[in-house]
Formats: structure tokens, C-alpha cells, sequence
């Protein structure tokens, strides 16, 4: 029972920290409200509404927000003195998918304010970190292969996410394939260029200590995952890394390799609420989607496409164009929801989130395509983005592909 306790510890301050900051953060949504409408008197009804806002106004809001933060203080205290006095439980499926979700939407957040809840980026297997030191994997891993496969889940998702409807494309293809499979869990609410930095390094660890002689590495990734793997190789290859000249094969289901539509309507509401001063301050809630979420407009993977700007700015333009990795065997995978094609279902919603043509790497700028060979791309009909987890056709498309 302290067991469980523990683990309810250690959510219960993640979250009591994200409520201060929510409360903290509407005062200052209504504040901002109340200065803009005292900023620009309105003439309402035959009355002039607004003026200055005066200082007992102000007063209140900081009062507001010093009781705050005081509460705040005060359970990580309490918090601080009851949780080395209970017990530890591994983390069930269902509560690593509901923080996962949660890492998906705030993420950054939760990572620059050092909450408790947000995810460390780990290689694992069968849900636990291993240990990348030559004597920790040997531990983990009875029989190394000398082919190993890494899966990099998407946006919202964790590598427990990969066990679908009783099936699971790594353990079936390590055990079809005989090769060694694990599975990448990080928060994808931080920016696609910092966690593929970060897991290029990653990469160079794993590499480094394999506890038999590495022959090769191949990649299988879903959604968010590809555009992490792509800019991963980037990172590696500028970096010198060692880890790009054993990878082989790159394996692509669902990535939006030129960005998702959902993520640019949410662009747009925001653009919407700034164009008067009564609504501006509410684009806060819509600059609320976390840099991952926000990369995914465009496909941002590198630094360069979004560091020194306007998090929120329409920036297509600025997208650099990244060529896929020379002397790797990549493969594409896109999925419509329809059994029969349609150009306009398509091209607006794919497989329920990413389009068929972004899937592809296809793009109306010739210039920007991504050459996959006609053998190496494949869509998957009357198939959802979820659905390409766990599609027996999909299945034997990666299969065929990864043990040629």
C-alpha cells in the first residue's frame, strides 16, 4: 500500500505545481483583460466603459498571485517530508499514458519548470530504462543481437503505446527478424530538434557499450518519431557520431515529413484571437501547444527553423529544406481512413491526422520532395494513424522491407 502511496506522491506534486501555475495564470489572463479594456474606453449602451485601471486593482492581482505561490510552497514542503518515508511501484501502462499525453500538449512546460511529471528521454525495454553501460545492457539483454532495432513513438504517445489491439510491431519483428528491439520513451512536447540531438547522442552511447560486435541499426518510427529520427541522424552526422555509419534502414508510419493540418487550424485560431485587444489576451491559451506540437505545423527539425522567432509565427517559408540521410534505405508509410482514394480526404486528412502526399514526403515544391524510391513508399487503405500500429498488411510491408 506505501508503494502506491509513493507513486501518488510524486504525481499528486507534479500536479499541485501545474494548478498554482494555472491559477497563476488565469489572474494574469484576467489582468491583461482588464488592462487592455482600461487601456481603450468603449462607448457601450451611450456610456463610455473603461479608464485606468487603478492601483487597489492592481493590488489584488498581486495579492492573488503571492497567496499562490505561498499554497504552492507550502504542499511541496509537506510533500518533501512524507515521501522518503514511503515505498516505490513501477508505473502502470495506464498512468504512462495519461502522462504521456499530458508531456504531448504541455511538455516544455512541464520540462522548464522542472514539474515532476514531465518525461526524461530513456532507451527501454519492456517499460524499464536501460542501463547504457556494457555490464547494465548485458544484464537486461540475454541474448544481444548483432542487428539492432530502435522504435521511436509519436506525439502524446509512449513506447508502451507500440502494444496495440494484442499486437506489437517490435516483438514481432524480433522475434520474425532475430533481431534485438528497443524502444525510445521521451517527451514530445519539447522541441523535435532538441530531442533528436538528444537522442543521437543517445544513439552514440548505446553503440558504444553493445555488448557484442554492432553489425547494424535500423530505425522504425511513427508519426512525430520519423521527423525525431531524421533530425537525430542530422545532429549525429554534423556531431561526427559514430552511430550514422551502422545505420542501415529507416522505416517512416504516419510522419507528417511537411507537417499535419490540425496543428495549423489551432495557428490560426490564435492569429484570429490577437486582432482585437478584448481577445489578445486569450492567445495565451492558444500558444498554450507545446514546441512539439508546434513543430508539427511545418515538420520542423532542425534549430535553425524555429530558434530566435516567434514560437507562433507562420513560418513555411523559413523551414529548411533536410534531404533524406545518403547510404540509408529509407521507407515511407502513409495510411487513408478510406478503402478507395480521395484527392480531397486526402490531401486535407490522410489517415485522420497526417495527409497522405506529407506522409509521402511529397511536397508542391518539387524542391522540397523527399525521394523515396517508388518501391519504398506504400499507403495503407481503410487504415487511421493509430491504426498503422497495429494493420497486419502494415505489419508485412515493414517486415518485407527490413529483412531484405
Amino acid at each position: 500500500m506505501t508503494r502506491v502511496i509513493r507513486n501518488h506522491v510524486t504525481d499528486l506534486r507534479g500536479v499541485s505545481r501545474m494548478v498554482v501555475d494555472a491559477i497563476s495564470g488565469t489572474t494574469a489572463l484576467v489582468e491583461a483583460m482588464h488592462t487592455n479594456i482600461a487601456r481603450k474606453p468603449t462607448r457601450l449602451a451611450g456610456a463610455i466603459v473603461g479608464g485606468a485601471l487603478s492601483g487597489a486593482s492592481a493590488l489584488v492581482y498581486k495579492s492573488i498571485r503571492g497567496i499562490t505561490r505561498a499554497v504552492g510552497g507550502g504542499i511541496d514542503l509537506v510533500l518533501d517530508v512524507v515521501a522518503p518515508a514511503l515505498g516505490h511501484i513501477e508505473s502502470s501502462p495506464a498512468r504512462e499514458a495519461v502522462i504521456a499525453a499530458l508531456n504531448g500538449v504541455l511538455g516544455d512546460y512541464l520540462a522548464k519548470t522542472g514539474n515532476p511529471l514531465a518525461v526524461t528521454m530513456h532507451l527501454r525495454r519492456e517499460g524499464k530504462p536501460l542501463e547504457l553501460t556494457r555490464d547494465g545492457l548485458a544484464a537486461e539483454i540475454r541474448m544481444p543481437s548483432s542487428k539492432v532495432l530502435i522504435l521511436v513513438h509519436g506525439l502524446c504517445r509512449s513506447d508502451r503505446c507500440w502494444e496495440r489491439e494484442g499486437h506489437n510491431h517490435g516483438a514481432e519483428l524480433a522475434r520474425d527478424l532475430s533481431c534485438t528491439v528497443a524502444y525510445l520513451h521521451y517527451n514530445t512536447g519539447l522541441h523535435i530538434s532538441t530531442n533528436g540531438r538528444a537522442f543521437a547522442r543517445m544513439l552514440e552511447e548505446l553503440v558504444a557499450v553493445w555488448p557484442v560486435p554492432l553489425s547494424e541499426v535500423s530505425i522504425l518510427s511513427h508519426s512525430m518519431g520519423g521527423l525525431v529520427a531524421r533530425s537525430a541522424h542530422h545532429h549525429a552526422s554534423e556531431a561526427g557520431y559514430a552511430w550514422p555509419r551502422k545505420l542501415r534502414k529507416l522505416v517512416f508510419l504516419g510522419t507528417p515529413h511537411h507537417g499535419a493540418p490540425l496543428e495549423r487550424a489551432g495557428h490560426w485560431l490564435e492569429l484570429l484571437l490577437e486582432k482585437t485587444p478584448y481577445t489578445a489576451p486569450f492567445t495565451v491559451l492558444g500558444r498554450m501547444r507545446s514546441a512539439g506540437i508546434m513543430d508539427l505545423r511545418h515538420g520542423f527539425v532542425l534549430e535553425e527553423d524555429w530558434k530566435g522567432r516567434d514560437r507562433s509565427a507562420n513560418r513555411s517559408d523559413s523551414c529548411r529544406s533536410l534531404p533524406l540521410p545518403r547510404h540509408v534505405q529509407c521507407y515511407t508509410i502513409a495510411a487513408m481512413i478510406g478503402n478507395a482514394p480521395s484527392p480531397h480526404r486526402d490531401q486535407l486528412i490522410g489517415d485522420g491526422l497526417v495527409p497522405v502526399a506529407s506522409a509521402l514526403g511529397h511536397h508542391p515544391d518539387s524542391r522540397r520532395n523527399l525521394t523515396f524510391p517508388r518501391s519504398h513508399q506504400w499507403t495503407a487503405t481503410g487504415t487511421s494513424h493509430l491504426g498503422l500500429l497495429c494493420s497486419g498488411q502494415v505489419y508485412e510491408r515493414i517486415c518485407g522491407w527490413l529483412g531484405e
